[in-house]
Formats: structure tokens, sequence, C-alpha cells
């Protein structure tokens, strides 16, 4: 197949394997002398282990613990904070202490019931609250401040018609990727082979280039298909490989650590609970003079890539609005609670929910219709960031609005839903906005300094063309794109670019599969890599093209003072929902959702929709639908049903369009998509179920129990 418009859908490369059930995932993969690892995990909060008791281990079954480590006992993520095994402290319910291995699973999990280890319990901190009480060097894992003077602030605050205060909660959220975590680590006498389900080939080997203390040629890491990841396979995979790769070196066997679900649920990393507080000064007329937020992020009990979360929590923090006097600090608070991590949107959609939550609450005291007060903020080309870059390209959000008030019938509609719940006492229907952006790319120069991608295209004697980077697919339909575009640029049929899962013994580091950047960032280098090639092409005599990232020139970003560029595009997106609420049971149904978006140029139409439904769909479920509680430490939610992802009957039918806007620098005018079909889901439904009710909400999700205890807080004040 060649391609006239690289818009165009074909098939997906992995179709016919994942269609057929052929497909072998990691949990799927057999190999000589292989033995399977159960991990005894910490059953307390926080505490020192005082003793640790074995039971008397049947031939070829072994533990291995802290002491089987070659090198440094923590996983290599940003800080040294997080032990592989831990030998002296516990810091939440679920921390891996030691592994058992053995060939039979059941002989495993019977053994483990028979460790005995002693503690020394402490004092643990188990809720955001309780740390934000306690907000010492001690709890603080990160914090950042930036923006206009606090004295600045406090003198147009002076002269304010009013100043409104509001504290906004954001929960967990749960992955939810179709595949649990997975990890094999092959052993050989001279190199250990590790594979398994990620999206993060390189973050892998450099944790285990250190946990193993080895040479660059004795480890190897190869991404097996991969059923989702969402986030959830960007960090957690680090700690799994260096379990099974230490445990493969010290039993000298083979190693497979498969979690099912609610092992995968109780210990794996979530969405970043969020506290986030507003003091917003306006005038008479409702107009915004100033604003100050503070956000508070729940790390649990490591700190990951914490801080980056709150990099873009803080960067998102004043939405898509230029905001006058504008001033944000950010704290990520330990808690001996399971370490939260990175999942799609990466602390933006928690800014998002509580900013547009608020901008909604002040568009009520103002007494201007919601999407109306939102428009009068939006920004513009050319207008300046909240860290003093720029908005540079086009924006396009006013048509895009323009477009869904049209195709929606929007204030017909709000006329239709006044009459109808005049009408009806036991269900009310509502209509919601969101309007978002997303930045594209690692923040800052961080693609520059830390990342510094490579890109490689290998041409066979016979002419085939093969893309060699370290970027995995995990759902999102890179596999496909980035044929596409290699394709399209040698003027070759799709089906002639080959594209194998990576492999680090032959793949350059073309950086992780996170921050949507894969398409914009890595097809733009395979865009170049291929021009290159196509002008240098001999038939029938293998060659090689490598291509080295290029800086587009911003303004420099200070990450100390939060100033800059924090990325070099942005994507952008609206959202209207419609919903009916039962304010005898609290049930929220979606009768109608749109999105319109702008991704520069979309690379495949198919698979951009899919990005839309899914990212949609995970976006209103974070919003209404999925609650995850953190009780006395311990995950409460362990299996899909008690946590209550949306099913087919909770979704409906999208409306969806994405806008032409080529951007520069993208392949084919590319910009990123991942992250941003996501973002605007829980503030629009949020909005909705407001605009039915006609009251306020402080948090998400908002269940059927906070809409029903909303109700009577509301009906006793009534009764008083």
């Amino acid at each position: 197949m060649n391609l006239k418009d690289i818009s165009t859908s074909v098939p997906k490369k992995d179709h016919k394997g994942k269609v057929s059930g052929q497909l072998p995932y990691i949990s799927d993969v057999k190999v000589e002398k292989m033995v399977y690892g159960v991990l005894y995990r910490s059953p307390i909060a926080y505490g020192k282990i005082i003793s640790i008791q074995l039971p008397i281990l049947p031939d070829n079954y072994e533990a291995v613990g802290a002491e089987h480590i070659s090198g440094p006992n923590y996983v290599k993520i940003i800080k040294e904070d997080q032990p592989i095994f831990a030998n002296e402290w516990v810091n939440y319910i679920g921390e891996p202490i030691l592994m058992l291995v053995g060939k039979d699973l059941n002989i495993l999990y019977s053994l483990l019931d028979e460790v005995k280890i002693e503690f020394e319990e402490h004092q643990a901190i188990y809720t955001l609250e309780e740390a934000i009480k306690q907000k010492s060097t001690s709890t603080c894992m990160a914090s950042y401040e930036f923006g206009e003077s606090l004295a600045n602030i406090s003198a147009i605050e002076q002269g304010a018609h009013q100043i409104i205060e509001e504290e906004y909660d954001t929960g967990y959220q749960e992955h939810v990727y179709l595949e649990p975590q997975g990890m094999l680590a092959i052993y050989k006498d001279d190199e250990i082979i590790v594979q398994g389900s990620m999206q993060c080939l390189y973050y892998i080997k450099n944790a285990l280039l250190s946990a193993l203390a080895c040479g660059d040629d004795e480890v190897r890491v190869v991404q097996s298909p991969t059923g989702g990841g969402f986030g959830g396979k960007e960090d957690y995979p680090s700690m799994m490989a260096c379990h099974v790769a230490v445990a493969a070196k010290a039993v000298k066997k083979s190693v497979m650590l498969v979690f099912d679900r609610s092992e995968d649920m109780v210990v794996t990393t979530k969405r970043h609970p969020a506290k986030l507080k507003y003091r917003t000064a306006i005038d008479k007329e409702g107009n915004i003079l100033s604003m100050c937020v503070d956000i508070f992020l729940d790390g649990g009990a490591n700190v990951g890539l914490s801080s980056v979360v709150l990099q873009r929590a803080l960067i998102n923090s004043a939405g898509v609005y230029k905001i006058p006097h504008f001033h944000a600090k950010g704290y990520v608070l330990k808690t001996n609670t399971v370490p939260n991590g990175a999942f799609r949107g990466f602390g933006a959609p928690q800014s998002f929910a509580g900013i547009e939550s608020h901008i909604g609450h002040l568009s009520k005291l103002a007494n201007i219709e919601s999407l109306e007060y939102k428009l009068k903020f939006l920004v513009k080309q050319g207008d300046p960031t909240i860290t003093k870059g720029k908005f540079r390209d086009p924006i396009l959000m006013e048509e895009m609005v323009e477009d869904l008030l049209n195709v929606s019938d929007y204030k017909k509609k709000k006329e239709q839903f006044q009459r109808f719940n005049q009408q009806n006492q036991r269900y009310k229907k509502g209509i919601g906005t969101s309007l978002f952006l997303h930045g594209c790319g690692f923040t800052g120069s961080g693609e520059r300094d830390h990342i510094k991608a490579t890109v490689k295209l290998i041409k066979s004697k016979d002419d085939k063309v093969s893309l060699k980077i370290s970027n995995s697919d995990i759902g999102q339909g890179i596999l496909t794109t980035l044929c596409k575009i290699v394709a399209k640029e040698l003027d070759l049929p799709y089906e002639e670019i080959l594209y194998p899962y990576p492999d680090t013994k032959e793949v350059p580091d073309s950086g992780p599969t996170v921050a949507s950047r894969t398409t914009m960032i890595v097809g733009k280098l395979l865009e170049r890599a291929a021009k290159k090639l196509k002008n240098q092409w001999q038939i029938g005599v293998e060659q090689e093209i490598v291509e080295n990232y290029v800086h587009r020139e911003m303004i420099p970003w200070d990450e100390t003072t939060f100033t800059g560029d924090a990325y070099p595009a942005y994507s952008w997106g609206v959202n209207f929902v419609e919903v009916e609420v039962d304010r005898l049971t609290g049930n929220v149904k979606l009768e109608k959702v749109y999105g319109n978006y702008e991704v520069g140029k979309v690379i495949d139409e198919r698979i951009m929709k899919g990005q839309i439904d899914g990212g949609l769909a995970q976006g209103l479920a974070y919003g209404y639908l999925e609650k995850m509680t953190s009780k006395q430490g311990k995950i409460q939610q362990k299996s899909i049903s008690d946590y209550g992802p949306p099913t087919s009957l909770d979704v409906v039918s999208i409306d969806s369009k994405v806008f032409d806007n080529p951007y520069a620098d993208g392949p084919y005018g590319a910009k990123g998509a991942g992250e941003l079909t996501l973002i605007g889901g829980a503030p629009a439904v949020q909005a909705a179920i407001e605009d039915a009710l006609q009251t306020s909400f402080q948090q998400i999700p908002i269940t059927p129990e906070v809409i029903i205890e909303s109700l009577w807080m509301r009906e006793g004040e009534e009764v008083d």
C-alpha cells in the first residue's frame, strides 16, 4: 500500500496477531529451566525489620534478597530512595522484602505463608491531609514555586471586590491496563536478557546496570508485546526487572515474575491523589484580577517520578487561560502508602480538573454563562505562558468551540434541559464543557539535555527497511504510525517497512515512550533519517542511517525559577458532555459526548479515533466512576469489579473531530496526541453534573454517594 495522504488509515502492523490471539505476551513465554518468583511483601506501613526467618525450602527452591544485589540496593530512577528489596526499613504495605523462586507456583505461595518477619512498627502517615499538616522536611519530597510576587498580589487583593478561596480534591486512578505487569530474566553465562511488558527500555537497562554492577554488554532488555501501559509501565517495570535479574544471577536460572490482577492493583503505582487550593481576586464584573494556586500531591512512600509529575501539574495550573498576576507553588508529600507514579497526562488531569471547576464556579458568581466566561480569558497566539514562555503557533480553540456549539446545539439544549428539569423531580439533565491543552514532549530542555534521542534506519540487501528505535508500542499504534512516516518519505509500500519489537542490543536510545513525544519527536527524527536514506539509496546494498535530536530554539527553560518555554508545542481540545442524573440513586448516565481536538496533522485517522475514544473513556471515568481508596495504608480495591472502570454500557458513542493545524517541527506536521484526549473528560462531566443539579462539587470522582450526600446536605439547609 502506497500512501497518498499520511492520515488515511491502514491495517495496523499487529492487527492479525492481536485479533487471532497468536501474539505471545510475556506470560505466554516458556524457556528452558525457567523458575517462577513470588514476592514476600511488607504487611505493615512503616517500621524496622528486626529479623527474617525462612521456612525449610525444598530442593531447587531458593530465597533471594538484598544480600544478592551486586550493586547498590535501590532502583535507579531519579532519587536513590526506593530499595530493590527492603532490608532495614519498610515504608508501605506491599513493599518487597524478598523473593522465593522455584518451579511450582502453588508450592511457592504455600512457602510464602511460612516466612516469619519480625518488625518494630512505627507511626505511619496514611493520608495527604496528615502529610499537609506535617509539611516538614521529612514529608516534603519535592517543591517548586513561581510567578508574580506575593507582595504584588497582596496589593491587588486589597483593591479587589471579592476574594474567592476554594479547595479541590482528586483521588487515585488505577491504570487498568489489560495485561498485568510481567517480567522474565533469561539467564546465560555471559549475559542476562530481561524481557517483558514495558514502556521504557533504557530506563530498565540503566536500572539493571546499576543493580547488577555489570558491563553494558552483560545485560539486554527486550520489549514483549505489551497489553497497555498508560504510564503504569514507565517506571514500575524497572523494579520488577531488578527483581528477576538479581534472582536469575543468584540462582543461575531464568526467572519469571508475573502479577495477577489483585497483586497488580494493590502494589503498583497509581495516579497521585491531589489537593489544589485556589485564592482568586475578582472585580465587580467578575473579571479575574489575580490568582494563587497551591498544589499538594500524595507521592506515596518513594519519590519515583513524582517531582516531574508535580512540574507538569504546576505548568498546567492556569489551564488554557490568560490570568493576570498569577502565582503557583506545589509540593510532593510523602505518605506511607503505595508509591504513586506516571499516568497518562502526568499531573495535568489533576490541574485541569481543579482549574476548570474553579473557573466554572467563578462564572456562577459573576452570573455569566460558564462557557462564555471561560472564553473571555482564553489564551491567544502570541500570549505569554505562565512560565514566561510563548504560545508561538496558531491556536484554533475558538473555531473548535464554535463548531461544537453548532454540532451539539448547545444553547437550545441548555433551554431544553432547563424545561425538563423544572418538570421532572427525579431526573435532571445537564451539559458541561471543558477547554484544555497538553504540552508535547519532555518539559523544558529535557529532550536536549537528558534524552538526546538517536534513531537508526537499516536497509537490508533485499531493500527492506527496518526501524531501530527503543520506543514501545503499548497499544497506541506506533508500530503502524512510525512505519507510515518512513514509508511515505521513502515512497515505499507500507508493508515493506519493518519495526521489530525493540531490543537494546539492536537499537539506540531514542528515549522513553512517554510524554506525548514519540510521534512528534521520534517520528520527526525518522522522517529526517528516511529523507537521507532516500537521497543515498543504493539497490541491493546494506545501508545504515543514524539521526540525532536537534533542539528547537526557544526561550531557555530554567527549572530552578520555572521560567521559559516549558514545551516546544501544545495540542488542544474541547469537550462537551451531556448527562442525566438520577436524584434518587445518585447515578449519572452519559447521554452525549463531544470532542474536538487539534494535534497538528493526524498520522492515521483510525488510530487517532482510538486515542480519542479510549482517552475520553478514561478521563470521564476519572471524573465520576473510578473510586480507589487507601485505608490505614492499604489499597481497598483488589479487583476490577471492586474498582469500577467503565464498561461498554457506561460509554456512549463519541462525536469527535480533529482540526488540521500542521506543526513545522513534527513529522508531516504531527504533534502529540496520547495524553491530550484524557484530560478534558473529568472536568466536563463534573460541569455537566453541576449543571443538572444546580450545585457545586469540590472533588472528583463525583460518585453516587457524593451526589446523594450533597443532596441531603442541600435539603437539610432548605429545611433550616
